[in-house]
């Protein structure tokens, strides 16, 4: 039975988070990142499900209390008890495949971006979640390291990737590009692997995840970063890149449409004065819209009216991710879509 990885443009029936704890890295910006979250829910519970994952009962009660003064309709929250180590649902997530027509899911191993954080809760988040009874299809465990920022595909056999994150030998030591692509293809329906060689923002802790670079858009545009200032040292690499994406073909022969997404001016932590990785390749496409960081910059509407006509039929929302990015990551990290079917539908009167 042959697997077909979904597309993030597939119909879906929730987006899930993973919301901070005051414990977590997060915790001297928590209020600042929680009002963060808040706009991010209301934006999605507008067109669909949210699940979010929370850290215990008390937290479960407040946000509870604090959507419901949002206006946000009780049947457009899912709030489920159980831990975490950090927020970036995108890569402790489920990733959904289609087999045979019905949804099923694949929960990858996580490591904290090849060790580089404590991720064990991270890595078990997802089954538990299915072992509360939160999905509506099966959940198989994968013994690959792998993270769903890291690929994109076209929902037609492409994926999209980097070899400095998926070729990495922190990740799975052992295995060489021709492995790789075998366990792809025989978990994800995968036929061909685009791997990119250039393209690296300073302040990334993910070793180069593809959705802070390129992102399709449909089964023949992608989007990406194109750095226009000769004198920014990510000049070289994201120039690089850009030819790399130029000699791209669809599996027919034909190029591929490309959409450059603006280079917003540096953006430094106000804490220590590093580098951030802010890049408007972090959208999020939800049923009807695309969700789009900003970051308080000139090219924020440059980002915007690039997608809005990469995307007619939907609907473009700006999300303010200049806290988000703090902590290394923007609004594509801190979600994963559910696709269709794979959420279970709570019964009427059932609480959060």
């Amino acid at each position: 039975m042959a697997n077909r990885l979904l597309p993030e443009w597939a119909p879906q029936d929730a987006v899930q988070l993973t919301w901070p704890s005051p414990d977590s890295d997060w915790a001297p910006l928590l209020e600042r990142i929680e009002a963060s979250l808040e706009r991010l829910v209301a934006a999605i519970a507008r067109y669909q499900t949210v699940l979010i994952a929370v850290p215990d009962v008390t937290a479960r009660g407040r946000l509870s209390e604090c959507f419901t003064r949002l206006g946000i309709p009780a049947d457009r929250l899912h709030l489920v008890v159980a831990e975490a180590d950090d927020t970036w649902a995108r890569d402790h997530g489920p990733l959904a495949v289609e087999q045979n027509g019905t949804p099923l899911l694949l929960d990858y191993v996580f490591t904290g971006w090849g060790g580089k954080f404590e991720a064990a809760r991270d890595d078990s988040l997802t089954r538990r979640l299915h072992a509360a009874g939160v999905y509506a299809c099966p959940l198989h465990s994968r013994d690959l390291v792998l993270e769903g920022g890291a690929i994109d595909t076209d929902g037609e056999g492409t994926l999209l990737t980097t070899e400095a994150c998926l070729l990495n030998d922190n990740r799975n030591p052992g295995l060489d590009r021709r492995d790789i692509e075998a366990r792809l293809a025989a978990d994800l329906g995968i036929e061909r692997v685009l791997w990119l060689r250039h393209g690296h923002l300073e302040g990334d802790d993910t070793d180069s995840h593809v959705d802070t670079l390129a992102r399709f858009c449909d089964p023949t545009t992608i989007a990406y970063v194109r750095c226009d200032d000769p004198s920014d040292p990510h000049y070289p690499e994201l120039a690089a890149m850009e030819t790399e994406l130029r000699a791209l073909r669809q599996a027919d022969g034909s190029p591929y449409r490309l959409v450059a997404l603006p280079w917003p001016a540096p953006c430094f932590d106000p804490e220590d004065g590093h580098r951030l990785p802010a890049t408007y390749a972090n959208f999020l496409i939800i049923n009807g819209a695309v969700l789009v960081p900003i970051y308080g910059d000139a090219a924020d509407t440059l980002a915007l009216t690039a997608l809005a006509a990469t995307f007619p039929e939907r609907d473009i929302v700006p999300i303010d991710a200049s806290t988000m990015i703090r902590q290394h990551g923007s609004l594509h990290c801190l979600t994963m879509q559910l696709p269709r079917g794979t959420l279970e539908r709570r019964s009427e009167g059932e609480g959060s």
